[in-house]
């Protein structure tokens, strides 16, 4: 036992003594992986990113009330009289002045130019009530000053003033026949809302000439039961047909969709990439078994068994692609990592979120990276192992 792997220790360490005696074959193996690597990482830290940011903007304590059957704000509906039925229900949290928690909003979509494209792009113009703004516990003014209630003027999400054009405090922006003055940027937390302009949900009404409707009704629970006495007394109410959700829950099912849909489309890639990184891997080992022919030979007719051999140069594979998968990491983690994007929600406006590079992403680049090194190594090693060493001799 102790003969193999001695012989296999001492085989590997020659192998990679002599890599930088070999550096073409060396650069062509690391460089498909580190692509494959780059790009497999790449594409998930988008889904990954995503999600931090939906997943990060419910609260379990805030519940979202939206019509029965509505999967996105856009797609609900209350009048005013009904918003106020939930307003009073048992099951909401109540203020220091007595007032229940609650903010009745709309969720209207703008069109703003972005920055990097000049395309137009879908922006979610968000009405709120002043409750609204505690209703966001990481909701935090960053620049400028709120809008005024009764006037046309709006709030810029950090994330969406990063993204799209004019949404600088003290800018007018034109939406539709309307201008908005832009008083101010906030930050929360780096959640969904951070993609948003708010405004007074009063003024948005006449802007789109909504009448008294709102889209959905947000609300703080009062207590841990709080949900299901507000669910059990809406379920009762005759002018009502709603369904309840936390907001945890909703921006977590909003997010399952389009991050399934960005893996759905960057996996194949990955997989495409790394049979292409398979073949690299394996053209460069199968180079460097022919060009150390003799040597090889030499070293076997000494005395070395063709399984240290084999082993020996399967190891000198992995150990590229280790190396390779590392390369295409760290490229990965800081060109990408924290990088700000936008896509398209599920409620068909823009979503700005940061790539995120998890240890977790890297760690699972890294195994595929090890994957391809042993499949892309396995033949050359073979090769290696079973070449006889007379006619490997003699051919040199």
């Amino acid at each position: 036992m102790f003969g193999w792997l001695t012989q296999t220790a001492a085989l590997a360490a020659l192998n990679l003594r002599s890599l930088p005696r070999r550096p073409g074959t060396a650069a062509v193996a690391m460089s498909g992986i580190a692509a494959l690597t780059g790009v497999f990482a790449g594409v998930l830290s988008m889904a990954t990113g995503f999600e931090k940011t939906m997943s990060g903007s419910g609260q379990e304590n805030v519940a979202l009330v939206l019509r029965s059957g509505a999967t996105a704000e856009l797609n609900s509906r209350f009048s005013g009289e009904q918003a106020d039925i939930v307003r009073y229900a048992p099951g909401i949290a109540r203020d220091v002045d007595g007032d229940p928690e609650v903010s009745a909003e709309l969720f209207w979509v703008v069109n703003a130019l972005s920055k990097s494209s000049g395309a137009e792009a879908n922006v979610a113009l968000r009405g709120i009530q002043p409750p609204g703004y505690g209703l966001r516990n990481n909701y935090r003014l960053a620049e400028g000053r709120p809008f005024t209630p009764g006037r046309f003027e709006l709030i810029a999400g950090r994330g969406a003033r990063n993204q799209f054009a004019g949404l600088e405090p003290g800018r007018t922006i034109r939406f539709g026949k309307t201008e908005w003055l832009v008083t101010g940027v906030f930050e929360d937390g780096g959640s969904v809302f951070e993609s948003e302009l708010w405004c007074d949900v009063n003024v948005l009404q006449s802007a789109y000439q909504l009448g008294n409707g709102y889209q959905a009704v947000r609300a703080r629970l009062d207590g841990a039961d709080g949900r299901a006495r507000l669910e059990e007394a809406l379920a009762g109410e005759q002018r009502l047909s709603v369904d309840v959700w936390s907001e945890r829950e909703f921006y977590a099912e909003q997010a399952e969709d389009t991050a399934t849909l960005i893996r759905l489309i960057g996996i194949p890639i990955s997989v495409l990439m790394a049979i292409g990184a398979v073949f690299a891997a394996l053209n460069a080992m199968h180079a460097s078994i022919v060009a150390r022919a003799r040597e090889l030979a030499t070293l076997r007719a000494l005395g070395f068994g063709s399984f240290p051999t084999a082993l020996a140069a399967l190891l000198e594979s992995v150990t590229l692609a280790f190396l390779g998968g590392v390369l295409g990491c760290a490229v990965a983690w800081l060109a990408l990592n924290g990088f700000q994007a936008s896509t398209l929600g599920a409620s068909f406006s823009q979503v700005v979120f940061n790539f995120a590079v998890t240890p977790d992403l890297l760690a699972q680049g890294i195994t595929a990276a090890l994957v391809v090194g042993l499949v892309g190594g396995a033949f050359p090693a073979a090769r290696a192992a079973t070449a006889r060493v007379t006619v490997a001799l003699r051919e040199l």
